[in-house]
């Protein structure tokens, strides 16, 4: 997608999978089982868990910052 000039943010717990493949914005998820949330909070702080993530995945497509440590791919955790 990003060689077609789509930007894309890759949500993952496995972040060395994703940098191999390639993906330009990699956000590091809960847990496999659970990528986007976490099944043992309360209902309202699920939501805000799932928020979180979703948000700060979708924050680093407006970011200008592509690299880590001189990578060409970055990997960002909240």
């Amino acid at each position: 997608m990003e060689k077609a000039g789509i930007p894309a943010a890759h949500i993952c717990t496995v972040t060395p999978i994703s940098k191999t493949v390639g993906a330009a914005r990699i956000f590091g998820a809960q847990a496999i089982p659970y990528p986007t949330g976490d099944p043992h909070l309360s209902r309202e702080k699920e939501m805000a868990r799932r928020r979180e993530i979703v948000t700060g995945a979708l924050a680093l497509l407006t970011s200008s910052d592509k690299s880590v440590d001189g990578e060409s791919n970055a990997v960002f955790t909240d």
